[in-house]
């Protein structure tokens, strides 16, 4: 018997830098997914907060002692996300009351780190997170590295969902460990679906038997400098911004892949809500031929192990277990 499930992908602006009034905008636009039916719906890379444009956009921003990108960091720990954080509770309301599963990326705050996290808001259940594994080149002025510990999957009624971002999908043994899974839908966040991102998301379906959301975003120099002034703004920022190109530096190119690496649906540079209805039944044909988890491994020739503890690089030497923090800064991010 087939089942099929409505997805979508919001390809949309996000709000830089102001992530209360981020999650604002973000429960219109789950709002908008959930009447017209959809069960799981998408954004792209750091939805919340915005990606960080002036790491490869603006002149000299990798200097060292850059006042604009030491002022943008310092913005980015105090607007970030945090653990229970309770601006997140009426997102977590409206994937309840719609039965609606969210996934979405942000900047969290990792006791004084940030890391690009992406979230998936379960009906009824605990959110659950992914922190990226490696940032990206310039990537890493800004965000730390995330461990095996959030290489997890939300396991639906229907089929499991679950989540990278971005170059995680050139990291083979990550693939693995998600096909090793059994995703039905994939999440792919990128900040734009560039042409080798939608070969590398085609490839992910493929490879993976599933079907894959490749979610992008697009932002405009403006969105920024508005988002700045939204957050008091700051001169040197400022000044950094106003040193980027203008108009649209992402764009967007969403789309929507079935488990034959075939694009059901696509979109351009601006705004748009992708749907499509998932026939699951098209996961099964296609594990005919291609199990890259089953039939199609060799695991007398190879082996994959993953380490899914969490790493937080202090730990008790007589016993092992991390100890209590003593900072009163550490007790309310994690």
């Amino acid at each position: 018997m087939s089942k099929t499930v409505k997805a979508a992908i919001l390809q949309a602006a996000p709000v830089p830098l102001d992530i209360s009034y981020g999650i604002e905008r973000l429960i219109e636009f789950v709002a908008d997914a959930a009447d017209i039916g959809a069960e799981v719906a998408a954004f792209g890379e750091t939805f919340l907060g915005g990606y960080p444009l002036w790491l490869d956009e603006a002149p000299n921003a990798a200097i060292w002692d850059q006042r604009g990108t030491q002022a943008l960091h310092s913005i980015l720990l105090d607007q970030a996300l945090r653990k229970n954080d309770p601006r997140l509770a009426p997102l977590q309301a409206i994937a309840d009351a719609a039965g609606i599963i969210v996934c979405v990326g942000g900047h969290e705050r990792v006791r004084s780190s940030l890391t690009n996290t992406q979230y998936i808001f379960r009906p009824n259940l605990p959110h659950l997170l992914h922190r990226k594994l490696v940032p990206t080149h310039s990537e890493r002025m800004i965000w730390g590295r995330g461990d095996g510990s959030t290489l997890d999957v939300h396991e639906a009624e229907w089929g499991n969902v679950g989540q990278l971002i971005c170059w995680e999908h050139w990291m083979p043994l990550a693939r693995a460990a998600m096909h090793h899974a059994g995703e039905a839908v994939h999440v792919a966040a990128w900040p734009t679906v560039r042409d080798v991102h939608l070969i590398a998301s085609q490839h992910y379906a493929f490879e993976g038997r599933c079907f894959v959301l490749a979610a992008g975003t697009i932002q405009d120099r403006a969105d920024l400098i508005e988002g700045l002034a939204r957050v008091g703004g700051d001169v040197d920022a400022q000044k950094l911004i106003m040193g980027m190109p203008e108009g649209q530096l992402q764009h967007g190119g969403s789309a929507i892949i079935g488990p034959d690496g075939k694009v059901i649906v696509g979109a351009e540079a601006g705004p748009d809500l992708l749907i499509a209805d998932l026939d699951l039944s098209a996961i099964g044909r296609g594990l005919t031929s291609l199990d890259t988890d089953g039939h199609y491994s060799r695991p007398d020739v190879f082996e994959l192990r993953v380490d899914r503890r969490a790493r937080t690089g202090v730990a008790n030497a007589a016993d092992g277990l991390a100890p209590k923090s003593r900072r009163k800064s550490d007790q309310v991010v994690d």
